[in-house]
């Protein structure tokens, strides 16, 4: 493993992250605030507490999950989907760096990039509702292992979209709303039976319960099944991104 390149690819990633803070980091910061203060003042006034935890704290790991999902597809799909537009990938390609190198590099920066917004999510949730981490450990791995995930998630949709408006596509029709319908706000098992069923499918909704026991010990679903989960969808990213990478999908035509 050529760790000079992974950590050149990196660490210009990370510089081009600083270079944007208003966009990269400021943005995303304030819209979740503003989730927080519109969700917390209209619904939290009249729904006072969901499973003995006051509503503001429980809706904080969604918010925070809905913010490491967004922020990790954008930011792996772009850093991939530039050096392709602008077709300094050849580059890439013709250098000594293998496909590992290149995925841990863009990965890796992307999956950086949203670690760092969702801890300044988490500090300031902080300023608006008492928070207590019951298992701070499995905080920060669901963490990990989810923004690992969707940035492979989001260097796949990089490496497929053709033009900048495909970029958006998959993140704003497929993964906000099943974010919104995979219990950020709410718990499935206030739905309907049936439509707990359904829930089930959406595979948010293991991630956010994972991730919401981390914090206060209540899950819609068994901690070890929401880690499960999350292991598989990361495996299979890593299955798809690596067939792209060795049948030259998108990158040699």
């Amino acid at each position: 493993m050529n760790w000079r390149a992974v950590w050149a690819i990196f660490s210009y990633e990370m510089k081009r992250f600083f270079r944007t803070l208003g966009q990269s980091l400021f943005s995303p910061v304030i819209s979740t605030v503003l989730y927080f203060v519109v969700f917390g003042a209209a619904i939290g006034s009249r729904i006072q507490e969901i499973e003995g935890v006051s509503y503001g704290a429980f809706i904080v790991p969604g918010l925070i999950i809905l913010s490491l999902l967004t922020q990790s597809i954008s930011n792996a799909s772009f850093g991939i989907y530039f050096p392709r537009f602008s077709g300094t990938i050849y580059e890439f390609l013709a250098a000594p760096v293998s496909a590992a190198e290149m995925i841990f590099g863009f990965v890796g920066a992307a999956a950086a990039k949203s670690i760092l917004i969702g801890l300044i999510i988490l500090a300031t949730s902080a300023l608006f509702v008492p928070l207590s981490i019951a298992h701070p450990f499995w905080m920060i791995g669901f963490m990990v292992l989810t923004a690992v995930t969707f940035s492979l998630f989001g260097f796949m949709i990089g490496l497929w979209a053709d033009g900048f408006e495909k970029l958006q596509i998959i993140p704003l029709l497929v993964i906000t709303p099943l974010t919104f319908l995979g219990g950020s706000f709410y718990s499935i098992n206030v739905l309907p039976p049936v439509w707990q069923t359904v829930s089930l499918f959406n595979p948010v909704v293991y991630l956010v319960s994972g991730f919401r026991w981390s914090f206060n010990e209540v899950a819609d679903v068994s901690v070890m099944v929401s880690l499960g989960m999350t292991l598989f969808f990361l495996v299979t990213c890593m299955a798809i991104v690596a067939w792209m990478f060795r049948t030259g999908y998108r990158l040699k035509n």
